[in-house]
Order: structure tokens, then C-alpha cells, then sequence
């Protein structure tokens, strides 16, 4: 399943490894490169900055997609390479490179002439073992460096294991599934003696660049969309919401670790969904709401807070197209911890209300909020994300098919500053994978945290909505 796990985590038997890099004449063309004239994006200058800001105080910055799944054979080194350069010469967004200006903060793209000076060679490594190849992945090139993308196969007796690491600077969710359309199926059509399969045009990811900029140069501090995210900031203190229960002293250094919890099986699943509906709302307000009655439940909060990504992509190509196409949504849901149907209403209602705020980077709602009070986030920012996989473009037979691969996505344990909850529902029941700091303390709270939540889940999957938080705020005596 596409469950988050982390890379040093990932063992399996040795075999022989190899590796595709940049030829030397394609790094020195994407060295020469010109400047473009197109605007990196503000998710782009964002992550860019935040990795500059984790060299400066010698963390290690979370920043690599790594899926790997594995295919039946021996590997067509020839084909392979075939199908990665086409891949990579496919989406625009592997053509640059960026660079900060002197010491400032502006970010300026340099852009490959060509999509044919993209070339990627294969190295053959020899046989090594986990240790070996994790070092590797490790060792992809900073987002500061063109070639911040790695590909890899390792060989066994009678199948292989393809992996792919990608910087957070190129790619978001949805990658995952354009780069197993084409470069596993892509394969495996050309390795049966098959003809290429048809793909749809791309679309350009620096077109989307383009338009971003000209969006946002156009809003003012009185633009609708910029007076909904101050109306959300003035919720949380001029900023961002913050993780209600104790992440331990956030000025210590802290690599993150990650926790996977069975929510519901799937009988459970769709009650749940059925709660919702009935409700006038979706399973993915039923997922704010939960959570909602869980931190008051823990907090006595009235108001839960928290952002949520979503994919900004309008058209059918830039569905087809890899880049970082994400945005955020601020939720605030008015909670009432008598009544699940009534939470999740107000939660759909405010995750709905949000979307047109998610084309609003929150870079730019603090160029346009200084005279507000907006100011950057503190440490320990709460993050929901939810992903339906018994929908398309997913499908039960799609997650079928990645589990019988042996399917894994992973990332590497940088610096935790946040908690991430990733909510995945599957045919056989939904579950979430929490991100937070490695310490005690924040292992304590997250997990006081993720029980409440569990139990309000259950609750109303089993019909008892309408109580899903009496019980304990009789306990603690705030009902």
C-alpha cells in the first residue's frame, strides 16, 4: 500500500546494483545553462529556502520521494536506460536548475536549451548490499544542483528492484502515478516485444510557473482570497496553527519518525463514510471532524485548526504532468462535541470554503500581511492530508497490482518541525501515517493523540456519532 516508510528501514536480499547519473557532456550543459526568464514557483522558493536554512544550521532536511517496487526478470539495461531518458525529457521540469542571488533570497532558473541534452547513463555497481544502496539514495544531489534525481535497479536471481529518488523540489503526490505509467508499464510493454504505449500530451510545469506568478503579482492585502487566510491567521496567533499537545523543546535538533495506525476496517470504513452522507458531507470531512473531536476532547478547544494540501492542476494535461502542483488549505471547524454530524457539516463546510485559498501560497500571504500581524510559522504545524484509493485514478486493482510488486515509498528521517498525519483509505480500511519529532516526549503526545482519535472514529462507525466525545468529556469533567 502507499503507506510512508523510512528509507533506512528499507533491507532486502544483495544483488547486483546499478545506477543512472547524468552523462559528463549533460552536466556540463545543464552547468552552461542559460537563465530563464520563467519565475520559479513559490513552492519551489520555498523549499528552497528551507534547505538553505537546514545547511546553515547543519540539520538534515527531509526532502526525498523514494518509491521502489520490483519487476520479474533481468533487467534490459539498454531498454531501462531508454525509458528514463524518455521519461525525464517527457516533463519540463527536469530541464532546470535554480540558484539564489548573492546572499539574498531571490531564486533565479537556469533552463537546458533541449530536452535531448537530458542523458542519463548506467553504472553498474557490482554486488552490494541494503547498507550500500541506501547510502546512495542518500546521496542524491542537493535541490541547489541540477541532477537532484536518481534512478537504480538492484538484480536478483530472477527479478529486480527499480527504484527512483526524487527532490520534493520536482514532484508531489501524484507522481507516483505518472511515473509507474511511464517507466513500469512503459517497460514492460517494450520488454514483451510490444510497441511503445500512448501516452497524453504533457502539459508544461513552467507554464504553471507563469501563470502562479501573474496570479499572485495581481493580489492585494484586500484580495478575497488573501483576507481568508488572514482571517485564518488571526485564529492562530498571526500565523499558522500549532500541534495542541507538547513536541519537547523545538531549539534541539530532532530527526523525525513516522507511526502507522489501523483506523478502520472496511465494513468500519464505509459506516463512516455513511455518518458522513447522511450528514450532507464526505468521507474527507468526516476525516476533520474526527480529528476535531479528538484535540477537544484532549484540549477542551472549541475550534480545531489545521492545513491541508491539494492539487492546484486545472487541466487534463497538467493531470498528466510531473511538477509541484500542490497548494494548501487553511480548515477551521467550530466544533461541537456533542454531535458528529453537526462537526463534520462545519468541517466540510470550511474545507470546501478553503479550497479557492489553496492557489494563495502562505509565502505570499506574508509579502502581503506584514501590516496585518502574518508572520512566519512557529515549529510543530499540524498538516492533514487524505488520499482515496478505492477511487480514480487509484482503484482496488491498481493498490492490488502495487502490493503484488512489492510496492514502497519512502523518505528519508530529516529534521521534524511538523506533524504530518497522511489518512489512506484503502478497500480494506483506512489508516494514517504520522510524521513527528523522534523524542519522547513528542512520541507521548502524538500517541495520546492518535488513540483519542481512533476511538472517535470507531465510535461513529459503530452508530455513536452523536455521542463521539461525551464520554470522556464526562470523564474529564468538561461536559
Amino acid at each position: 500500500m502507499f503507506a510512508l516508510e523510512a528509507v533506512h528501514d528499507w533491507t532486502d536480499a544483495p544483488g547486483e546494483f546499478v545506477s543512472w547519473e547524468p552523462s559528463a557532456a549533460s552536466a556540463t550543459k545543464a552547468a552552461d545553462a542559460p537563465v530563464s526568464e520563467v519565475p520559479v514557483s513559490y513552492q519551489q522558493a520555498q523549499h528552497l529556502r528551507a534547505y538553505r536554512e537546514h545547511v546553515a544550521r547543519g540539520t538534515q532536511m527531509a526532502r526525498l520521494t523514494i518509491p521502489a517496487w520490483n519487476i520479474q526478470g533481468r533487467c534490459d539495461i539498454r531498454l531501462m536506460t531508454h525509458v528514463i531518458n524518455a521519461y525525464l525529457r517527457r516533463h519540463d521540469t527536469y530541464r532546470s536548475r535554480f540558484e539564489f542571488v548573492g546572499d539574498g533570497d531571490e531564486v533565479v532558473r537556469r533552463t537546458l536549451r533541449s530536452p535531448k541534452d537530458i542523458k542519463f547513463v548506467a553504472t553498474n555497481h557490482g554486488q552490494t548490499t541494503a547498507e550500500r544502496w541506501r547510502e546512495h539514495v542518500l546521496a542524491t544531489p542537493s535541490p541547489l544542483q541540477w541532477d537532484c534525481f536518481r534512478f537504480g535497479v538492484i538484480q536478483r536471481a530472477d527479478h529486480f528492484t527499480f527504484f527512483m529518488s526524487v527532490d520534493h523540489l520536482h514532484v508531489d503526490a501524484m507522481f507516483m502515478g505518472l511515473a509507474f505509467v511511464e517507466i513500469h508499464m512503459m517497460y514492460a510493454a517494450l520488454a514483451g516485444g510490444g510497441a511503445p504505449i500512448p501516452l497524453p500530451e504533457a502539459g508544461s510545469y513552467e507554464d504553471y510557473c507563469v501563470r502562479q506568478r501573474a496570479f499572485t503579482s495581481a493580489l492585494t492585502p484586500d484580495s478575497p482570497q488573501v483576507r481568508g487566510w488572514f482571517e485564518f491567521t488571526d485564529r492562530n496567533d498571526g500565523t499558522l496553527p500549532q500541534f495542541p499537545l507538547s513536541l519537547g523543546d523545538p531549539s534541539v535538533p530532532c530527526e523525525g519518525d513516522l507511526l502507522t495506525i489501523d483506523l478502520m476496517d472496511e465494513k468500519q470504513s464505509d459506516r463512516f463514510e455513511s455518518a458522513c452522507t447522511d450528514a450532507g458531507a464526505r468521507f474527507i470531512g468526516g476525516i476533520f471532524a474526527a480529528v476535531a473531536l479528538a484535540e477537544n476532547e484532549l484540549t477542551g478547544n472549541p475550534t480545531y485548526n489545521v492545513i491541508t494540501p491539494t492539487s492546484t492542476r486545472h487541466t487534463q494535461a497538467e493531470m498528466m504532468t510531473t511538477g509541484w502542483f500542490t497548494g494548501t488549505v487553511p480548515v477551521s471547524v467550530d466544533i461541537d462535541p456533542t454531535s458528529f454530524a453537526a462537526t463534520v457539516r462545519a468541517a466540510q463546510d470550511a474545507f470546501d470554503s478553503g479550497l479557492p485559498l489553496a492557489h494563495v501560497p502562505f509565502d505570499r500571504v506574508l509579502e502581503l500581511g506584514a501590516d496585518h500581524g502574518v508572520r512566519k510559522p512557529d515549529p510543530g504545524v499540524p498538516m492533514i492530508s487524505y488520499m482515496d484509493a478505492t477511487l480514480a485514478p487509484l482503484s482496488p486493482s491498481v493498490i492490488g497490482e502495487w502490493d503484488t510488486l512489492n510496492g514502497k515509498i519512502y523518505s528519508e528521517m530529516g529534521a521534524a518541525h511538523q506533524v504530518g498525519m497522511w489518512f489512506n483509505r484503502f478497500s480494506n480500511g483506512t489508516s494514517v501515517t504520522l510524521a513527528f519529532p523522534n523524542n519522547p516526549i513528542a512520541r507521548e503526545s502524538v500517541t495520546r493523540y492518535v488513540d483519542a482519535m481512533k476511538a472517535v472514529f470507531v465510535r461513529v462507525a459503530a452508530g455513536r456519532g452523536e455521542l463521539a466525545a461525551t464520554a470522556d468529556l464526562l470523564e474529564f469533567g468538561m461536559a
